[in-house]
């Protein structure tokens, strides 16, 4: 038992140390024990009620050794949410949250015994997060037929100009993802933060330029 916790601290040390390269929310410490939590549950569950069955105890002859450790599976989840992180308009954190609900499996692979899967899962999860995040990247630019800006408008309070701004982009073509709408009452003045989606062939000059002649723009900063 003791030689499968130390185990399961090893797998998920080596994961954890990619996580842990960066700055992640969940890295080396909290793959280890994770993975160690997990294959702790899974021994306590196949080997913790050896012997309740008997008299003078009376447990159930018909018990699911599987019943505790299978709540790893559904509890880790508050964890990995935990790790997903909302930045304007970008979300962090899918991935670690992900290597958490993996390390989580091999934890409990581990503590049942199945050191040959715990390695072989351990391997391909570390190749994934080392290997194939360049392929990623590569991969979406070459097959990507769209661009996406982040611009910040500010315009003047006045009935309508928020509107005329979303018919303008829609008449061209473009996409507005998320919207952001800050009214500000002191400085009679609104700042509209857009993430536009578009073609790649679509002149973006062309459309600021455009966006610049809608009545009540003051000015349009381009911020990623």
């Amino acid at each position: 038992m003791v030689l499968r916790l130390l185990l399961a601290a090893a797998f998920g040390g080596i994961v954890g140390m990619e996580r842990g390269s960066g700055d992640r929310p969940a890295g080396f410490r909290t793959h280890i024990l994770v993975c160690a939590g997990s294959a702790l549950i899974m021994l306590v569950s196949m080997y913790g009620f050896e012997g309740f069955d008997k008299v003078p105890f009376e447990y159930p002859k018909n018990r699911d050794s599987a019943r505790i450790a299978a709540q790893v599976v559904s509890g880790i989840g508050f964890l990995g949410a935990g790790t997903i992180l909302h930045e304007g308009i970008t979300v962090r954190g899918l991935t670690t949250a992900a290597s958490l609900w993996m390390i989580s499996a091999i934890g409990l692979a581990t503590g049942a015994g199945m050191y040959s899967i715990g390695a072989a899962a351990t391997l391909i999860t570390f190749i994934t997060l080392t290997a194939f995040h360049s392929v990623e990247k590569r991969f979406a630019v070459v097959n990507s037929k769209s661009d996406k800006k982040y611009i910040r408008v500010v315009t003047a309070n006045i009935p309508g100009t928020v509107a005329r701004v979303a018919t303008f982009l829609a008449q061209n073509d473009i996409k507005v993802k998320t919207i952001n709408v800050q009214n500000s009452a002191l400085s009679d003045k609104v700042v509209l933060e857009l993430y536009l989606k578009f073609n790649k062939e679509t002149d973006l000059a062309l459309i600021m330029n455009g966006l610049q002649q809608i009545e009540g723009i003051k000015s349009i900063e381009n911020i990623g």
